[in-house]
């Protein structure tokens, strides 16, 4: 069992650390609102930082799932920053959806210090942090990524490297932009139905087990109908991601012509008042316009 820290408490880390001390871990966790670290020790044991510094020092390793790129930067950097006491030979594993950018510059700041930086961004929602089924896409050196794979294992059904560092968050853009796609399409067929005065229930009942079915389908299908979306992955995320793929698309030359369509469609959910709303919401957008 290691000395851990997991930086950035929220949907998705509260469970994910918990995991990690469930499993025999000794777990440091720090929280930006401080009442959030106090409430997961309390459940879970462990101890609390009052900085990443704090939180990291003497950890074998140190995960963090925090906001978006300056969110990250400021729990690595300077002088309250988990670089600042992380022991050479230590990893930091980030589980961030941030830039491809951000994190090539924290991996070199990293390795300056003799820490290793494993980019593994993390797909399956609430639902899959709550439950460890969590998929992980990783990257960083082949040495680093196998001395992490058996702790991220902890709360993942799949880890996988799939390059150099950087490729892990790559690889969630892709994630991101399928997800957008598949989640507009979902939302014109439940639409559709509606509007023809069909059964919804019954009509996924039956092409989700065809070529339509999706996990979207099979997971969001009965809360859209139900015209439920307090819960899940939301719309404001979802557009800082897509922000993200759509300006590393502009710089590598890719066509994303159905990214940037669902992105102003989400644009418009925030405008109905649903920056919170789970991404499945884009309905609401179809159902507003009559």
């Amino acid at each position: 069992m290691a000395k851990l820290a997991f930086l950035g408490l929220g949907v998705m880390g509260y469970p994910m650390a918990g995991h990690l001390a469930a499993a025999g871990h000794d777990v440091t966790v720090y929280n930006r609102t401080a009442a959030k670290a106090e409430k997961w020790v309390a459940q879970h044991g462990g101890a609390m930082g009052q900085t990443p510094a704090q939180a990291a020092a003497g950890a074998e390793m140190v995960m963090a799932c925090v906001g978006n790129d300056d969110d990250l930067r400021s729990v690595c950097t300077g002088d309250d920053g988990a670089f600042a006491s992380m022991a050479e030979g230590a990893i930091f594993v980030d589980h961030t959806t941030v830039s491809a950018a951000v994190t090539r510059e924290l991996h070199d700041l990293a390795a300056e210090k003799g820490i290793g930086y494993v980019d593994a961004p993390i797909s399956g929602g609430q639902a899959g942090a709550e439950n460890g089924q969590l998929s992980v896409m990783c990257g960083g050196a082949e040495a680093t990524y196998a001395t992490a794979e058996p702790v991220i294992n902890t709360y993942a059904k799949m880890c996988r490297r799939i390059g150099e560092s950087g490729a892990g968050q790559m690889t969630k853009m892709c994630n991101q932009i399928a997800i957008a796609g598949l989640v507009q399409g979902l939302s014109e067929a439940l639409h559709f139905a509606q509007k023809a005065g069909l059964d919804g229930r019954a009509v996924v009942e039956v092409i989700s087990q065809g070529a339509a079915g999706s996990w979207q389908m099979a997971n969001r299908y009965e809360t859209m109908l139900d015209d439920h979306f307090d819960h899940g992955f939301a719309v404001d995320w979802m557009r800082k991601d897509l922000a993200i793929c759509l300006n590393t698309a502009d710089e590598n030359g890719a066509s994303l012509p159905v990214t940037a369509l669902v992105d102003q469609f989400y644009k418009d959910v925030q405008k109905l008042g649903g920056g919170r709303w789970d991404t499945s919401s884009l309905i609401k957008r179809l159902q507003a316009m009559g």
